[in-house]
């Protein structure tokens, strides 16, 4: 494994993210912006997934919410890879680092398991109150693992 990350760390794109302060600044942005995304769509449709504003469609309001939600979701992945770039020895030795991963993969196992189950509109009051409360758990708390990052060491 640690040939592999020094491998990561000894790419050109590596040695950019590392001394590139415009760039890394840029995809640090980037990365922001993806989470900005993936949060706030994310947060209107669990809220309505919890019971709130009953009156709007889940169908619909999911046809509207789920795609910015995963083109946020796509733009944090990127742009974290890129991030990571910068010090993968230093990140895969963070436990703090591999919590987010692993809150990351639950999150999004429970979005795929809503929606290649039953789907939004189609899955129990239950389903939907269960996929809504834990998402809204996982979500900030990848948010949150994410930001700590940068002040915890090891």
């Amino acid at each position: 494994m640690e040939a592999l990350l020094t491998s990561l760390a000894d790419t050109a794109l590596a040695e950019w993210m590392r001394l590139s302060r415009w760039g890394y600044a840029a995809i640090n942005a980037l990365h922001v912006l993806g989470i900005a995304l993936l949060i706030g769509a994310i947060l209107a449709l669990d809220l309505r997934l919890l019971g709130w504003r009953q009156r709007l469609p889940v169908r619909e309001l999911g046809q509207l919410l789920q795609p910015v939600a995963i083109a946020g979701l796509l733009l944090a992945m990127a742009t974290g890879a890129l991030l990571f770039l910068a010090d993968p020895s230093g990140y895969a030795a963070m436990p703090l680092f591999l919590l987010k991963l692993a809150l990351i993969a639950l999150a999004i196992a429970n979005a795929l398991l809503l929606n290649l189950g039953p789907g939004l509109e189609n899955a129990s009051p239950r389903r939907q109150l269960v996929a809504g409360t834990l998402s809204l758990l996982l979500w900030p708390a990848v948010l949150l693992a994410g930001r700590m990052l940068a002040f915890v060491d090891g």
